[in-house]
């Protein structure tokens, strides 16, 4: 699990293509502090599993499920990510729940100054707008970020300059691809809300809106 909040930005040092398969070598420093073999390593918000760690590098193993899901297939030697360590349970949630589990890749449609800031708006697979709500949160590229607003099959979200900086976003252009994790609360809401018990020949589980709006769940 992770917050959201980009760590650092590393380099990708290699990138080796196998059966179905793709091995990133990525250069970095700060999440390496006490990481050992085995640590998950969020890499443009996707979990990944070091299976070497150096002293300024580190190796992880992409299967081809996160292949077909995430832009690490687009990578090469000197691309830029994010990357965050998962979280303990000291660990102060700054950003929001991310479990690295990316849904799909958006791409930039457009980018425009608003004052200091500066506004992306990004299309994504529109089976996933339903998790999308304004003023909730969403992991792009790993960085947990407030959405400012949404239509059809877009989402935008807004960088004052310190996070323009602190992440890969602030470097994107329009056209670039980025990965897309939703809320997880919305997904487990959806599930209570459209369960059917097999035990139960069908019937609905008892679970329905009502019961979860009476229960403080929305």
């Amino acid at each position: 699990m992770f917050t959201g909040l980009v760590e650092e930005i590393g380099e990708v040092i290699s990138i080796k293509s196998g059966d179905k398969s793709v091995q990133l070598k990525i250069k970095c420093t700060k999440v390496l502090k006490n990481a050992k073999i085995g640590d998950s390593i969020a890499t443009n918000g996707t979990c990944l599993t070091a299976v070497e760690v150096g002293s300024n590098y580190f190796v992880a193993d992409c299967m081809h499920e996160t292949v077909k899901r995430t832009n690490l297939k687009r990578l090469k030697a000197g691309s830029l990510v994010n990357l965050e360590k998962s979280i303990s349970l000291s660990t102060p949630l700054g950003g929001h729940l991310v479990t690295g589990d990316v849904d799909c890749e958006g791409q930039i449609k457009s980018i425009t100054k608003d004052g200091i800031a500066k506004v992306y708006i990004i299309q994504m697979e529109h089976r996933y707008m339903k998790y999308i709500v304004e003023k909730g949160r969403v992991s792009l590229d790993g960085a947990s970020l407030s959405i400012v607003g949404f239509q059809g099959d877009t989402l935008s979200v807004s960088l004052i300059p310190h996070t323009q900086e602190m992440i890969t976003l602030g470097n994107k252009k329009v056209g670039d691809y980025i990965n897309i994790e939703t809320d997880l609360i919305g997904k487990y809401i959806e599930r209570f809300l459209t369960f059917q018990n097999e035990e139960k020949k069908g019937k609905k589980s008892k679970l329905s809106k009502e019961f979860l709006a009476s229960n403080g769940f929305f």
